[in-house]
């Protein structure tokens, strides 16, 4: 493989932002920093432009016709591929409220996904770092476009079930904290490695509090999928805003989240623990129409998807690059912060920062490059070149 070396004066960093240097990619990974002109390679001018670690999307159900629920793993390597053409890297195929049998054929079906990518020595596409149930074990009144048919408690069997299913890549699992059962679904499923969020739920603040003294460290999609913040009811958004240690999503398409209140909620946490996600449906990069997610009919439109029955939100079509430049120019938080909020944070938040989400000597070379306006020019994948 090749060695080259990329010349920039915005390297987006663990510690911060290189003023100027040349970031080594030898043989997939990536090498040293350096500040004099290595001899002998190749250099690749990117100077004026942010280079920054491939982004990391941890919640995603699809994108160009393919969803997580068809239980198709060449669907799930064609997201794969489709996603490292708008600079995500990373991604944690997301699955949806559904039977169990369902849940657990689409576990399986991205286990094989992953297998297919690691055999492929030319793979190139965002690489499965794990696997996010959305699902069931929510509530009906903010189920949002989550089949209620499947809606059930939370139990542990089940988590096992489909993680054996899953071969051990199940990363994530979200649960509406009113559920019968909680707290010993979040302590047991925390204590075999697996990460709880909550959402898509009716829970007062104290029923939230609890869970996440029980060990649950995220938020789905904030503001959407829960009760409205008010002054004598903070519920769901008032824990996420007030918990030390917590993360939350937000989907910033300028839709789900006026970029007012994105600017409340960055404020009261902090961009550290504030994680941008898309919630991209099969529909992303596809033209208006009529879809389906899962078993429910939606309908697409001027960019957002919504529920032919009803007429909620049933997810995005937002693009992670999109989302870094939306939270920036709206003026919530710097072009470096916006960039750490779809890299280190999200692989922090899952206790992933190891493998992904940060440029390392060692490292795979996934990267993302930016212009100085954050619209995305090209993406890395092991060092080889994407373009957008």
């Amino acid at each position: 493989m090749a060695t080259f070396a990329i010349k920039s004066d915005k390297l987006v960093l663990p510690g911060g932002i290189d003023g100027f240097g040349f970031l080594m990619v030898e043989d997939g990974k990536f090498g040293q920093v350096f500040v004099d002109e290595p001899q002998g390679v190749r250099i690749v001018d990117r100077m004026g432009c942010w280079v920054a670690p491939g982004l990391v999307d941890t919640h995603i159900h699809g994108f160009m016709d393919h969803d997580v629920m068809d239980c198709d793993p060449a669907g799930v390597v064609a997201v794969s591929e489709g996603l490292a053409h708008h600079g995500t890297t990373s991604w944690l195929p997301t699955t949806l409220t559904a039977g169990v049998d369902d849940t657990q054929n689409a576990c399986a079906s991205v286990c094989e996904a992953q297998r297919m990518q690691q055999e492929d020595d030319g793979f190139l596409g965002a690489k499965i770092q794990g696997i996010f149930l959305e699902g069931p074990f929510f509530t009906e009144e903010h189920k949002g476009a989550q089949n209620p048919r499947y809606l059930i408690d939370p139990k542990i069997e089940l988590l096992e079930r489909w993680q054996e299913a899953a071969g051990g890549l199940i990363a994530k699992s979200a649960l509406a904290p009113e559920r019968e059962g909680t707290a010993e679904y979040i302590t047991q499923a925390t204590a075999a490695g697996v990460r709880c969020a909550i959402g898509h739920s009716s829970a007062t603040y104290g029923q939230a509090a609890a869970a996440v003294l029980a060990g649950a460290k995220i938020v789905v999609h904030t503001f959407n999928g829960m009760a409205d913040m008010a002054h004598r009811d903070p519920g769901i958004v008032g824990c996420a805003m007030t918990s030390q240690g917590v993360y939350a999503e937000l989907i910033c398409d300028g839709l789900h989240v006026d970029p007012v209140v994105v600017e409340t909620l960055v404020r009261a946490k902090g961009w550290e623990h504030v994680v941008l996600i898309t919630d991209c449906l099969s529909c992303g990069g596809l033209p208006d129409g009529d879809y389906f997610i899962g078993e429910l009919p939606i309908q697409l439109r001027d960019g957002a998807a919504y529920l032919k029955n009803g007429g909620n939100f049933a997810g995005s079509t937002l693009t992670l690059a999109r989302a870094v430049k939306n939270v920036a120019d709206w003026g919530i938080v710097t072009a470096e912060q916006a960039i750490r909020m779809a890299t280190e944070v999200p692989a922090r938040s899952l206790g992933m920062g190891d493998r992904c989400g940060s440029i390392l000597p060692g490292r795979a070379a996934d990267l993302a490059v930016f212009d100085p306006e954050l619209n995305l020019v090209e993406t890395y994948v092991d060092g080889h070149r994407i373009r957008e």
